[in-house]
């Protein structure tokens, strides 16, 4: 095994007190970077791309390695604890793990997601060094019909699993489908949707959109409820966050099926982490669904935290792969660290391993290195995140609008994107009002635009055949999975409707 000689060489060289001190280094600055709401980890490898140009290039790769993975998990504690998913990758745990931030369990939540972390980046960075030349097989196959059959299969399948009703769902899939369309469209230059208004030629910014929708629509939504729910939030007691054996052997299966989504993602071009955190959560709502969970929607499952987590993190974990293998960047941090390899004059791709291979097998170690690290470091500080919840519900959250609009305006110091903040904070305050599904929105505003993009690309190599969208065998698989899922999901919340009413006849 010529991959596990040459890791060990990697683990030699990383396990140096100097390199490890940077491992260390970069996981505290990533996470603590990564929890303010609306930068996000791919910020926090930008923000300390300069900080490593003083530092030799092992060293400073080591660091990035920390900064990767820190900052995702900082992304997840805002979504935990603030509701304010610091990155799109994130979105999902907003959903069970602010539930279990506010029923007592934040401590927990924080751990979960640790764990979730580690677990995920353990799988994929191990596929990684043993597994790459497959993977990157199969993510050549991918073109734009198989990528239109991926969106779609998230857009119906999140919107009828997630929601409990499939009208709904698909109400707010098309209100996020509509915000994507705002802007220039891409093939013919034209705009449209933007009512002649400049700011909004390159569209609705996804941190702009999460923010709005997930933070300030949850302050209003709050601040409308704060003297009918005056002890809505608890918190965890000090000390250690410890997850008991009942809570880790459901966790456990979450861990690895979200792993299981993620790994192969990460390879796609513009796949991102969107899709299998979505997915990951859509499987582990429908298996609540049939197992009768009674946490999942109400006080948080940490299943339905679990899964998402584990997912981004084995996304991230393969997409650095892809970075160092190919040479192509698959998420916006992998391509902030393509421009880390460039500053020091490499170029990532297949000539990569042999010609800087001692660096690339250290980096690939110190990202083993890295995990433990960040384990073990947040395990001890999940506690202190979760004492965030002890603030006074008005001084917190007066906070987190503060913090949500100091992130949306450090985007493009642009006023006109804090007024579509508190439009869209506004916007989501009435679809919590009216119960209405933030998910499906989401996914629309995230793949909306990808959606579109392949599909008239499909068309446009088939000089408008509509048959190129199911004549491969990838997309066929995909949509029949997902006919299944939709009418598996149509039963069960037919199924559901008429258990309400009876209980409703019964109660009267």
């Amino acid at each position: 095994m010529d991959q596990l000689a040459l890791l060990m060489g990697g683990f030699a060289a990383a396990l140096t007190p100097y390199n490890l001190l940077f491992v260390l280094i970069g996981a505290v600055l990533g996470t603590a970077v990564g929890v303010l709401p609306g930068l996000g980890s791919s910020m926090a490898v930008a923000l300390l791309l300069p900080i490593t140009f003083a530092l030799d290039p092992t060293a400073a790769f080591i660091m990035f390695a920390g900064v990767y993975f820190g900052g995702l998990f900082g992304d997840s504690t805002a979504a935990i604890l603030l509701n304010t998913p610091g990155q799109s990758s994130a979105i999902a745990s907003t959903f069970e793990g602010h539930r279990m931030a506010r029923h007592g369990r934040a401590a927990v939540a924080l751990a979960t997601a640790a764990i979730g972390a580690f677990i995920g980046g353990l799988i994929s960075t191990t596929v990684v060094v043993f597994f790459s030349p497959f993977l990157v097989t199969m993510a050549t196959s991918f073109g734009p019909a198989e990528y239109f059959a991926l969106a779609v299969f998230a857009f119906l399948a999140i919107s009828s699993v997630v929601s409990e009703s499939m009208t709904r769902g698909l109400a707010a899939l098309m209100l996020g489908v509509a915000l994507a369309l705002v802007g220039i469209d891409g093939p013919s230059g034209t705009e449209r949707f933007s009512f002649g208004i400049p700011e909004l030629f390159d569209g609705f910014d996804i941190v702009v959109v999460t923010v709005g929708l997930l933070a300030l629509g949850e302050v209003l939504h709050v601040a409308s409820r704060i003297h009918r729910d005056p002890e809505s939030l608890k918190i965890d007691p000090g000390g250690v966050a410890r997850i008991s054996r009942a809570d880790f052997r459901k966790a456990l299966p979450a861990w690895l099926r979200g792993a299981a989504f993620g790994t192969p993602f990460g390879m796609i071009p513009a796949g991102g982490a969107e899709v299998p955190t979505f997915l990951a959560y859509g499987t582990e709502k429908r298996l609540a669904d049939r197992q009768d969970d009674p946490e999942f929607g109400r006080t948080g499952s940490i299943k339905g935290l679990a899964a998402p987590e584990a997912a981004a993190n084995a996304t991230a974990g393969t997409a650095l792969g892809t970075l160092l293998a190919l040479g192509l960047p698959t998420s916006a941090t992998a391509a902030i660290l393509l421009a880390a390899f460039q500053q020091y004059g490499m170029q990532p791709g297949p000539l990569l391993f042999q010609r800087s291979g001692d660096l690339v097998w250290t980096l690939l170690a110190s990202l083993f290195i890295g995990l433990i690290a960040l384990l073990a470091l947040n395990i001890f500080l999940a506690p202190i995140w979760a004492r965030l919840l002890y603030i006074p519900q008005h001084y917190l959250y007066a906070g987190i609008t503060i913090l949500a609009m100091l992130g949306v305006y450090a985007i493009s110091s642009s006023y006109f994107d804090l007024y579509v903040l508190i439009a869209l904070g506004a916007f989501g305050y009435l679809m919590r009002r009216f119960g209405m599904p933030m998910a499906p929105l989401l996914i629309g505003v995230i793949l909306g635009p990808l959606a579109e993009t392949e599909l008239r690309r499909a068309l446009a190599v088939s000089e408008g055949d509509p048959s190129i969208l199911v004549s491969s065998p990838i997309t066929i698989i995909v949509y029949i999975v997902l006919a299944g899922i939709v009418i598996l999901s149509a039963v069960q919340h037919v199924r559901h409707r008429r258990a309400d009413r009876r209980a409703a006849a019964v109660a009267g």
